[in-house]
């Protein structure tokens, strides 16, 4: 934390949170469901190919985690900078 000016701090690390989380969602649901989906499809899951299953319920997946991530984060972020209800 910094002493100097703890809201500044506080936003940056919201921020850089925010950006890590979307680069992941990013990557998940553009580069996994529609870069790699040819590759991804060789492998099944269950008699889905696996690119399928990846861009229309492993995108979400993932979405509903990194919402969970954040919230739990943040969580951790606003106790640390004494901001917590």
């Amino acid at each position: 934390m910094n002493p100097q000016n703890p809201v500044r701090a506080y936003w940056r690390a919201n921020l850089r949170l925010i950006r890590t989380l979307l680069l992941v969602w990013a990557l998940v649901s553009y580069g996994l469901g529609i870069l790699l989906a040819e590759p991804l499809s060789q492998f099944r899951i269950g008699t889905l190919p696996l690119g399928f299953w990846i861009a229309q319920q492993g995108s979400i997946y993932v979405f509903v985690l990194l919402i969970w991530l954040y919230a739990w984060r943040m969580d951790r972020l606003d106790r640390e900078y004494d901001v917590h209800e």
